[in-house]
């Protein structure tokens, strides 16, 4: 869908400490020849004291002081998570909407695994489109042991800790979101199943492998899967260009999962059509998978770094399982001379 008078007034990140890829290969945590293959460098974690949903409070704090507007401004608030929030039966969205703008703002959860982010700026879009002054979009992770172990779950994806947050407006902002597109295919939630439901949580180690694992067995491969994935990103991929009506040679920079370097030359050359040159790699393997905050966290370091400029544009793109991918073109209007975003210490 192409969208008139949506803006990005501001983004916001809130990242951890770095953790060495190298000291994880030597402490027996992260797999020598995984690294090899996927080249990361470090992942960002935090202190277990720092709960998600104020890491999302501090990277919307910083997009809202970045966009120029009141927290008044701010009709709607939407927060997206993969992991525990630190809280069960709790809505984390209205403590993210409380303290970083007020009590009377309306604040939702939306979830969708890895595209749970993406997924929500275009119902915010919607919003403003409708409307709606401002609307903020917030994800936050943390992610540790013994129930996931970051440098292991998901060959070629180190789980990172973070918030990230984008300030929606309908009157201004330092870039213009053209369109944003979905698909899904969703008898693809199979693939991540495992065995069977359970009646009560269990404090069990998540096992992804396992799962997958259990879908292999019952399907008798994942090939035919992938194939069915890369169908829907292609196709929702082909769609927000139309509509933004621009190509792949006019994408100045493109934003994906912050996978390692094995999963990545998949993603951009062969599913995407794009160069690995053009990408946010450098960024995602500093940092690791924020889960559903990697394309907020990477336009983040864009706009701070100053890495892209006044007319260029930017293609978002996201994926979780369930299957589903929303994507997002950006152009850019302004080139904001912003502080580096807040991270521990």
């Amino acid at each position: 869908m192409r969208w008139e008078n949506v803006f990005v007034a501001g983004t916001g990140v809130w990242l951890g400490e770095p953790e060495y890829a190298s000291a994880a290969v030597e402490s027996g945590a992260y797999d020598r020849e995984q690294w090899e293959a996927d080249a990361i460098e470090s992942v960002s974690v935090a202190d277990a004291s720092v709960s998600p949903p104020d890491m999302a409070v501090h990277a919307a704090t910083a997009a809202l002081k970045r966009s120029g507007l009141d927290a008044a401004d701010v009709g709607l608030l939407i927060h997206s998570s993969i992991w525990f929030q630190g809280v069960p039966m709790w809505p984390s969205a209205s403590y993210v909407a409380g303290h970083a703008l007020s009590r009377a703002t309306t604040a939702f959860g939306l979830e969708q695994e890895c595209n749970g982010g993406l997924g929500a700026l275009e119902v915010a879009a919607r919003q403003i489109a409708g409307g709606t002054r401002a609307a903020m979009v917030t994800t936050a992770d943390r992610f540790g042991a013994p129930l996931v172990e970051r440098w292991s779950s998901e060959p070629g994806f180190v789980y990172g800790d973070g918030g990230t947050a984008v300030l929606l407006s309908g009157t201004g902002g330092v870039a213009r979101l053209l369109a944003t597109a979905s698909g899904s295919d969703n008898a693809l939630e199979a693939v991540v199943r495992g065995p069977g439901f359970q009646p009560l949580p269990t404090a069990e180690p998540l096992d992804l492998l396992g799962r997958v694992g259990h879908y292999v067995r019952a399907r008798g491969s994942v090939r035919e899967a992938t194939e069915r994935v890369g169908a829907v990103v292609r196709s929702v991929v082909d769609t927000v260009l139309a509509d933004a009506g621009t190509d792949r040679e006019s994408i100045a920079r493109v934003v994906a999962l912050a996978s390692g370097r094995s999963r990545l030359a998949w993603q951009l050359p062969q599913l995407l059509g794009l160069p690995v040159e053009r990408s946010t790699w450098e960024f995602a393997r500093r940092v690791g998978h924020l889960g559903a905050g990697d394309q907020f966290a990477a336009l983040n370091d864009l706009l701070e770094r100053r890495a892209v400029g006044r007319g260029e544009r930017v293609l978002l793109v996201g994926g979780g399982s369930g299957f589903s991918c929303t994507c997002a073109v950006l152009e850019i209007l302004d080139v904001p001379e912003w502080e580096t975003s807040g991270t521990a210490g």
